[in-house]
């Protein structure tokens, strides 16, 4: 079951390479290393938890060293980017 504002992963991929890969390529942290895009990291670091909607909220906002996006991608673009990283977290990325 699908949220309501599940996003489209595919689209989500392209944002991501082309907005977030810099810092986070491969689902790592090039700049907190201990806080990854991994399934367990997203459990214990991420505010709200590991959901599409947490995602959402630290793209839009931001948080410590990580810009917020909310002026520079559509809410779209950003819920897309969600599910591509809450879909690959749970995947497995590929390093």
């Amino acid at each position: 079951i699908s949220p309501a504002f599940a996003g489209d992963v595919g689209a989500g991929e392209q944002v991501f390479n082309a907005n977030c890969a810099a810092c986070h390529a491969g689902g790592q942290n090039v700049i907190m290393p201990e806080k990854t895009l991994e399934k367990e990291a997203l459990d214990e670091y991420l505010a709200g938890g590991r959901s599409e909607k947490s995602v959402m909220t630290q793209v839009t906002n931001g948080k410590n060293a990580m810009p917020a996006f909310g002026g520079r991608l559509s809410d779209e673009d950003i819920a897309n980017v969600a599910s591509y990283v809450i879909t690959t977290s749970e995947a497995g990325w590929d390093e």
